[in-house]
């Protein structure tokens, strides 16, 4: 069977990519991804999120001190406090590019770079050049914006979505993908919006932080880090549902767990998908069983290519295309038509 297909332009062996994760953030896990198999990898983000409470913390420090001291000393020189943020940044992107281009020597598939955008996005625009320009063959836009920001209207968060993926895309020549969200209040419409901007391709969807709350010490945690299997719900109906609506590639990401899940996926009309979870779950030489899977499950279906059945089972090619607008359960499938269980 040939599992090769092409994702953002790129010629892929196979549709697994490994995920931006702490699987991707070292020149030796990239390497260990290639030779389990993966077609792809997308590094470790670079997190402005990050940069933001380094910075803040540092600050919080220095207002400690007297005003006149509050300087510190950076490559050999002293320099004002204000200077810091520049300096957080700097730093983060020179490890970040140091990153990427090592892993690009280190392997033959493709290395895509990656950018947590999460407060002033429109600053990055200049690290997505810089890490064009370090030998990345695709960048990731990993954006969002908190919801818990109620003074700002839905509209104006939306355009930052746009300006920021328009901006890049005229000045990159790489691909670019964007990572998104399952929050919008019109998700489909924004969904095909933003694949009219000249992306190269969306990844569907984001897996957010989820706080906890402990009981027993009356504290909030940290759990939920990995999705579980039911996860995929989401992404592989709105893959089904947007696969011939959209003027880019589709990436499903978030619950993919096996070989199987691959599948669904692909059926859905994904061109490629990302793990990550399941990967910490069971290794990363994984990849090869979900693989095997996908390919013992082609030969069966006498199935050559993925193009074959890439798309079959979507929402425009189903014989049932209403099953992925529907919100109820209903007694429909138990011979009671129209009864809400």
């Amino acid at each position: 069977m040939d599992l090769s297909t092409e994702y953002l332009g790129l010629e892929l062996k196979n549709p697994i990519i490994v995920g931006s994760s702490g699987l991707t953030s070292s020149v030796e896990k990239v390497k260990q991804a290639e030779k389990a198999g993966a077609a792809a990898v997308v590094l470790k983000s670079i997190f402005e999120e990050e940069v933001a409470l380094e910075y803040a913390d540092f600050m919080k420090s220095a207002s400690r001190f007297p005003s006149e001291s509050r300087v510190f000393e950076y490559e050999g020189r002293k320099v004002p406090i204000e200077y810091y943020n520049y300096v957080v940044r700097e730093e983060n992107l020179k490890k970040y590019v140091t990153l990427l281009e090592e892993s690009k020597k280190a392997v033959a598939i493709p290395v895509m770079a990656s950018i947590n955008c999460f407060l002033q996005s429109v600053e990055w625009i200049s690290y997505a050049q810089q890490l064009e320009a370090a030998g990345a063959d695709a960048l990731e836009l990993n954006m969002f914006f908190p919801p818990t920001d109620f003074k700002q209207p839905r509209s104006d968060r939306e355009s930052i979505y746009f300006k920021v993926t328009e901006t890049v895309t005229q000045k990159l020549k790489i691909p670019t993908a964007l990572k998104i969200s399952h929050y919008f209040t019109d998700l489909g419409t924004m969904i095909q919006r933003l694949s009219q901007t000249g992306i190269g391709g969306l990844v569907l969807f984001n897996r957010y932080f989820s706080p906890d709350i402990d009981v027993d010490k009356m504290e909030i945690s940290n759990s939920f880090v990995f999705s579980s299997p039911s996860d995929l719900a989401i992404s592989l109906r709105w893959i089904a549902i947007m696969a011939e609506k959209v003027d880019c590639d589709l990436a499903a990401s978030t619950g993919i767990h096996d070989g199987d899940a691959v599948i669904k996926q692909l059926l859905a009309g994904a061109t490629a998908v990302q793990v990550a979870s399941c990967l910490y779950r069971n290794g990363v030489g994984y990849v090869g069983q979900m693989l095997e899977r996908l390919e013992s499950w082609m030969s069966r279906e006498r199935f050559k290519w993925i193009a074959d059945f890439r798309g079959k089972l979507s929402q425009e090619k189903s014989s049932d295309p209403s099953i992925y607008d529907r919100v109820q359960f209903m007694r429909y499938y138990g011979g009671k038509k129209n009864t809400v269980i």
